[in-house]
């Protein structure tokens, strides 16, 4: 660090102590925030692998630290790396959050070096939710695997190759076998099912009955033999014994997962229908089958204000633009909610829409369509600030209006009047007034913003709320005798350490 003393570039830096000279929770603060730190270089982030625990959960982790994270030797960092890419992914096919994603030579790469066969499988199952990216060479690896338990659950992967499931459902193991006969039993020829059906391990037929409840609905004896799952009741055919059964049961979760059975006849979806549990009735209301003035007699006892979830049936139907259309004009707020989901949409749905009476309808339309119009993603905005899903919508949608903005900056509403810093017109002046303005969301925006004044930042460092003291740390004028004293302190560290004007020799220090 001579070298850099003698450069001049730690002048107000030396009174900052590193290492041992402070806390275990300020270290600690600080490497948090560095992890986030958007100007740290890609070294300092791949010596934090295995130190930080938010690092791995940004959408923007340079490839020079994911490659670190898919050779790194602490299964929590290749673990944590998988899981984030896998999960999130899985969401973003369906327009959600985004990450860098890893390729499938990554993937597979990140697979064939695990020598744990059960870990080995999770890194599999992870990327199968990502896409099903796995080259050839890994699913065979998989199929071949020593431990019975390894090749069994390799036998459930979607991925998995018809050719290696052919082998699995022949395997010595009866585990395996069965798993491959559950999993795949339409993938697998007429042979093999016959074969699998006469098979001397009874937890082979076993997997067989239950594989081919198409041909013979599930029975209460089977039912009891297996190990129930809400899965089962909810995706196979099941005899009327087992239906009458399962809809007096006193549990409602049953009843819950029964009501979405494909499989159920009228007489018995109308028992459900009358249900006493609301969760219960709402799945009846959601089945394709209704029409829409059956289901206009359920929604005046229906509450849908709280958590609602998309209609699997419905989201299938997402590349149909006449199922769409038609949809779009249900009487149920969860199906138009549902259709709001799609990514694309024809323009005739967006409209109509973007003009729904329920505002959940119009929300999921800003955060997950990508032909959201600007004027509704502008209603939206005032009210709502982004879901952990979806972070940056409605404000960052592509559509959301970039011009034309200074006419809110008199605007009462203080969620408008911050749209007013955006426009390409606005002014420094500007910021140093928001940074002054009575209401916090405003001034925290005026904080965030580049053309604030070093001394302005300063000061806002002093503010009442949180929010604002919290951004005015990481803004990049800020003085250096202030940074350093926030990355002095355990409370503000955190923040300050994410401040992109840090020098690089400060962040290797915080390293020690």
């Amino acid at each position: 660090m001579g070298s850099e003393r003698g450069s001049g570039v730690t002048a107000g830096w030396d009174g900052l102590e590193f290492g041992e000279a402070v806390g275990r929770r300020l270290r600690q603060e600080r490497l948090e925030g560095l992890s986030m730190n958007r100007a740290a270089p890609d070294g300092i982030l791949v010596a934090m692998l295995g130190i930080s625990d938010q690092l791995l959960y940004r959408a923007d982790l340079p490839q020079a630290v994911v490659e670190a994270a898919i050779a790194h030797p602490d299964w929590n960092v290749r673990g944590s790396l998988a899981e984030h890419r896998g999960v999130t992914l899985a969401f973003s096919r369906t327009g959600t959050r985004t990450c860098v994603a890893l390729t499938t030579e990554q993937w597979s790469r990140l697979v064939r070096g695990e020598p744990a066969d059960r870990r080995r499988y999770q890194l599999a199952y992870w990327a199968d939710a990502a896409g099903g990216l796995l080259t050839e060479d890994v699913y065979e690896a998989l199929a071949a695997a020593r431990s019975d338990a390894a090749r069994a659950d390799a036998a459930s992967l979607p991925g998995m190759p018809e050719r290696l499931l052919r082998a699995l459902a022949a395997d010595p193991a009866a585990t395996v076998r069965a798993a491959a006969a559950e999993a795949a039993w339409a993938r697998l020829d007429d042979g093999i099912r016959e074969r699998l059906a006469e098979d001397p391990a009874e937890a082979v037929r076993t997997a067989v009955a239950l594989a081919r409840h198409e041909e013979i609905p599930v029975t209460c004896e089977l039912f009891d033999r297996v190990r129930a799952t809400y899965d089962l009741v909810e995706t196979r055919r099941l005899d009327r014994d087992l239906v009458l059964r399962l809809t007096g049961s006193p549990d409602p979760t049953w009843r819950r997962f029964l009501a979405e059975n494909p499989y159920l006849e009228p007489d018995q979806v109308a028992a459900l229908a009358a249900d006493p549990e609301h969760s219960v009735r709402l799945a009846v209301s959601l089945r394709p089958e209704l029409t829409e003035e059956q289901r206009a007699e359920f929604l005046p006892g229906l509450e849908l204000d709280g958590m609602r979830r998309p209609a699997p049936w419905v989201t299938a139907l997402h590349g149909d633009p006449e199922a769409l259309r038609r949809l779009a004009g249900s009487v149920h707020p969860v199906l138009r909610s549902s259709v709001a989901m799609a990514r694309r949409l024809p323009a005739d749905v967006v409209e109509r829409l973007a003009r729904d009476e329920d505002r959940t309808v119009r929300l999921f339309l800003a955060e997950r369509c990508d032909d959201a119009p600007a004027d509704m993603l502008l209603e939206v905005f005032t009210w709502w600030t982004g879901s952990l899903s979806t972070p940056n919508r409605p404000y960052g949608h592509p559509n959301f209006p970039g011009r034309d903005l200074l006419r809110y900056a008199e605007d009462p509403d203080r969620r408008l009047r911050q749209l007013a810093l955006d426009d390409p017109h606005s002014t420094a002046e500007l910021v140093e007034r928001f940074s002054r303005d009575e209401d916090e969301e405003v001034r925290a925006r005026a904080a965030t913003d580049p053309r604030l004044s070093g001394e302005s930042a300063r000061r806002l460092l002093g503010d009442p709320s949180p929010l604002v003291r919290r951004e005015a740390a990481e803004h990049p004028r800020l003085p250096v005798p202030a940074l350093v004293a926030l990355l002095g302190d355990e409370e503000t560290a955190g923040a300050a350490a994410r401040n992109p004007a840090l020098p690089v020799w400060v962040m290797r220090r915080m390293l020690d």
